[in-house]
């Protein structure tokens, strides 16, 4: 039964409105189709009834009364009642958007589906798969897993990477960038309405430090003081430190991947796919003297590698006790290429040592120890100067990077 009394809807009249044996609706006059339907245990709800473009008559609950004030269940039942009008069955819709994945759905395919075939076709390593796994766990799902794909916002994106460090910031900021490109793919929410667009990278400063030759003797003398009681780890160190590997790329080594009489070191999963590195006469010392305990180069005798948090740990003990400050385990790395660089290896060649795909970062390094173009404009002026001299300077072809 209704009441037909034609009366806008408010709040003392909802609230004055008796249940009965049977529920009943109270209409809005100001509205047509849009009424509280009260309960006969007291309770009562906002409704919207409209038809489908078929003619069937449907009612569509917008919430309970007490959970919205009144005026926004009446804006809820206007577009409800206009979206019916338009074809559209606003019960369907509300049925779908039950349905509708959230985003910890959306990284479970990406992580089911979507990464495993990247990485079968060799564009995607496994250990991008992890760091993309790590900061998913840890940032995204905590900040807005629950969320509905077609839900989450730039806000809910900024109040994720707002409080992270700049690298972390751009990183995770990154990673979200590319989900919610692919979840627009898969319709899950309109194209070009990515959340993560449009906001602002930071500023990550480059860390230029690297170890003077006194401060890895001293290095070397607490490494030989830690040996007894962390060998994996010290030799690990000295590893990196005459390869100029990544002490990740370092830990993965198995005993497989070394080629002893060829010099050489095949690096199946690095930043860059698979690499072979030719190794000098003092890594291949290091790595002879170390027991083959199972198929990993670097372990404790349990069938895995040490972890970097270990080596980390036992590396920041060694500088300790060596009395460096400011230092880190990739400092090592930076060191070598610093040292290359001025030995006078060129871009290509640095590049390659680095296992960059582009010469970006080999350029930084020759920069950082020395200024070509100044000492090609020094050069030039100066045999120009003593050309306009009357002195017949000779210009002398500058020797090129190899």
């Amino acid at each position: 039964m209704a009441n037909r009394d034609p009366a806008n809807l408010t709040p003392t009249r909802i609230r004055d409105a008796k249940p009965r044996a049977t529920a009943w609706v109270l209409w809005d006059a100001k509205l047509r189709g849009f009424g509280v339907r009260v309960f006969p245990g007291g309770s009562k709800a906002y409704l919207v009834k409209y038809r489908t473009t078929d003619g069937k008559q449907k009612w569509f609950t917008i919430a309970r009364v007490g959970e919205i004030r009144l005026e926004e269940a009446r804006k809820r039942a206007g577009r409800a009642l206009a979206d019916a009008r338009d074809g559209a069955d606003p019960a369907e819709q509300r049925q779908e958007r039950r349905l509708a994945p959230t985003v910890a759905e959306g990284i479970a395919k990406f992580f089911d589906e979507f990464a495993p075939r990247r990485v079968e076709l060799g564009r995607m390593s496994p250990r991008t798969v992890r760091e993309y796994r790590h900061q998913a766990e840890r940032y995204i799902l905590p900040a807005f897993g629950n969320v509905k794909v077609a839900d989450v916002t730039r806000r809910h994106v900024e109040r994720m990477v707002d409080p992270l460090p700049n690298a972390t910031r751009n990183r995770v900021l990154a990673l979200t960038s590319r989900l919610f490109t692919l979840f627009a793919r898969w319709d899950w929410r309109a194209q070009n309405s990515n959340p993560a667009q449009g906001i602002e990278r930071a500023r990550e400063d480059a860390r230029d430090r690297t170890l003077a030759p006194s401060e890895l003797a001293a290095l070397a003398g607490a490494l030989s003081g830690l040996e007894d009681r962390f060998p994996a780890s010290v030799a690990a160190i000295r590893l990196a430190a005459v390869t100029g590997l990544r002490i990740g790329e370092v830990l993965a080594i198995r005993w497989e991947d070394i080629d002893f009489e060829g010099g050489r070191l095949t690096m199946p999963e690095t930043k860059t796919g698979r690499r072979v590195h030719d190794l000098p006469a003092a890594a291949l010392q290091v790595l002879s003297a170390l027991p083959r305990l199972n198929s990993w180069t670097f372990t404790t005798g349990s069938d895995a590698a040490i972890t970097y948090r270990t080596v980390r740990k036992h590396f920041a003990e060694a500088a300790k006790d060596a009395g460096l400050s400011d230092v880190r385990l990739h400092d090592l790395r930076r060191t070598v290429m610093t040292a290359a660089a001025a030995a006078g290896v060129g871009t290509h060649v640095l590049r390659d040592l680095l296992g960059h795909k582009t010469t970006a970062m080999a350029d930084r390094y020759i920069r950082s120890v020395g200024n070509p173009v100044r000492d090609a404009r020094e050069q030039v002026g100066a045999t120009m100067a003593a050309m306009m001299d009357g002195k017949g300077g000779e210009i002398v072809p500058l020797k090129r990077p190899a």
